[in-house]
């Protein structure tokens, strides 16, 4: 794997990993340099990342949620620098098991920041017409613009993902798309789109709860599918797959973020505080004042 000097990219590095002080190192995979020893990968481990930590907590619920609607509100001012700039793109990536919160994490993190700004795609099966092309070219189309930022609620991670759980895809060919997702956010990073990945992480008994959670209330049976009991049967290998897919493409220039996520409260602080960091750390600038507007009046 290329070290980040191999790789220049046309925004600070800061925007991936965050300044110096920062949390958000410690919850990222490291990236794999071709030598990394088994013992550095096992320390890295899924199940190595606690799912109930809160390392970015305020302390009490109260002010975690407190903390999430200031940082909403700061998005919201970045955001408009962001699309003023227009030097880069952001993608956020949300990964995660069902009921991880994906559909949360977007309420909560963007609930005050412009629909013109910010676009969210959910990835479900692909359509006949997507399955037609390769696998990344429904993907391509959805990537953000010059100052924009997109919110991927799954991603083209579902495609080493479902099929490896499966068997729909031979280990070869699972290795082949990690290479090939890898060359594909390369391209994205060098023409100025920060790519930030979080997998959201829970336990399997807080699957558990939510799950039945949505059983037990009828207003959410439109969240629920008979289909996913039979997804939850396969949680080892789903967690395998995972593991495998943070370390085969957590590199350089597209890091995964492993966000703890049984705390609904924490997940949302936590990643909210990694989109504002991101966004600090490009320095946005509006453009300069168009001097022929100087001295005009308004009649």
């Amino acid at each position: 794997m290329p070290s980040p000097t191999d790789v220049p990219l046309p925004f600070p590095v800061a925007a991936l990993h965050g300044g110096k002080d920062s949390l958000w190192p410690d919850w990222q995979i490291t990236p794999d340099d071709g030598v990394r020893s088994d013992k550095a990968r096992k320390d890295q481990a899924l199940k190595s990342f606690d799912t109930g930590a809160k390392p970015f907590s305020q302390g009490k619920k109260a002010a975690d949620l407190a903390a999430t609607e200031a940082l909403a509100l700061e998005l919201d001012g970045l955001q408009d620098r962001f699309y003023a700039d227009r030097r880069f793109k952001l993608l956020l990536v949300l990964q995660g098991t069902d009921t991880s919160g994906k559909d949360g994490t977007v309420r909560g993190v963007f609930a005050r920041t412009s629909p013109l700004g910010v676009h969210t795609v959910g990835w479900k099966a692909p359509t006949e017409a997507e399955r037609d092309h390769d696998y990344l070219w429904r993907i391509h189309q959805k990537m953000p613009g010059a100052g924009e930022i997109m919110v991927f609620n799954r991603s083209h991670y579902e495609d080493v993902l479902v099929p490896v759980v499966n068997g729909w895809i031979t280990p070869e060919q699972t290795q082949q798309r990690y290479r090939q997702i890898n060359h594909f956010e390369r391209l994205l990073a060098q023409t100025g789109t920060v790519i930030i990945k979080c997998m959201l992480h829970i336990g399997s008994e807080e699957q558990k709860q939510r799950l039945q959670e949505r059983v037990d209330d009828p207003e959410k049976h439109w969240k629920f599918s008979l289909g996913d009991l039979e997804v939850r049967k396969q949680w080892p290998a789903y967690q395998k797959a995972y593991e495998d897919l943070l370390h085969a493409t957590s590199t350089p220039w597209a890091p995964w973020t492993v966000v703890p996520a049984n705390s609904k409260s924490h997940r949302n602080l936590m990643i909210a505080t990694i989109v504002r960091d991101s966004l600090q750390a490009l320095d946005l600038r509006y453009p300069p004042a168009n001097p022929a507007l100087q001295g005009l009046r308004i009649e």
